[in-house]
């Protein structure tokens, strides 16, 4: 009787501990009607401080400038104009944020992940090769692609490597919603060769298994796009 009860105790300890991860991998529940964030506070804490109700004003839940296109001349041909709690400070602890993407003809915002959010993703022009990877299952990661046009929506899971394309001809304009305040944003790319200081070439060469002088040219070309 006493090992099941230590089995019964151990299984709702394992429950909770559980249940616990979940509610701290999400953003912070409001507990009152909104906490605009005080960026100007020195205290840190896992998100922002709440700005004294009496100095709340509308435009701390305002932003505007959506309308315009974004500047895609990059080497990319992407813009990405993210709208969340840095934008808008009444976003803090609502758990939601968006952004608008711009694509030029073949432009590409590059694989990347959110760690802290889901992404929904609305085409409002043109015509876009979207797709994520899933997590290791078993010896595979498996990729899940569609074509998107107009008016047509896609649903990223959160902290799954994602990305769009522009195969057209013409530009292309998309809308997309986060489950955060901050998504965070890890550019796959930019993370694994770009990062200061530098992951070591041999750890690089043998993950990719390609030659490591491949590996310190694309270091080198990462430090140059980012130093320049």
């Amino acid at each position: 009787m006493t090992a099941k009860i230590l089995l019964v105790i151990a299984a709702l300890f394992a429950l909770q501990l559980a249940t616990s991860r979940v509610v701290w991998a999400s953003d912070p529940s409001p507990l009152q009607d909104f906490c605009v964030a005080d960026n100007s506070s020195k205290v840190f804490v896992n998100g922002f401080v709440c700005k004294s109700m009496d100095d709340v004003k509308a435009e701390d839940f305002f932003t505007y400038g959506l309308d315009k296109p974004g500047n895609t001349i990059n080497k990319l041909g992407s813009n990405v104009r993210a709208v969340n709690v840095n934008t808008i400070p009444g976003l803090n602890t609502l758990g939601i944020s968006m952004a608008r993407i711009d694509f030029a003809p073949r432009g590409l915002n590059p694989p990347h992940t959110h760690p802290r959010a889901t992404e929904i993703l609305t085409v409002l022009e043109g015509e876009l090769y979207v797709g994520f990877v899933t997590s290791n299952i078993g010896q595979t990661n498996r990729l899940f692609t569609k074509i998107l046009k107009k008016g047509d929506v896609f649903a990223f899971p959160q902290g799954l490597v994602h990305f769009q394309f522009n195969h057209g001809h013409t530009r292309a304009i998309a809308i997309v919603a986060l489950s955060s305040q901050n998504p965070g944003t890890i550019t796959v790319a930019n993370a694994v060769f770009g990062s200061k200081p530098s992951i070591s070439g041999e750890v690089l060469a043998k993950a990719f298994q390609v030659d490591q002088k491949i590996v310190d040219r694309l270091q080198a070309q990462f430090w140059m796009d980012n130093n320049n």
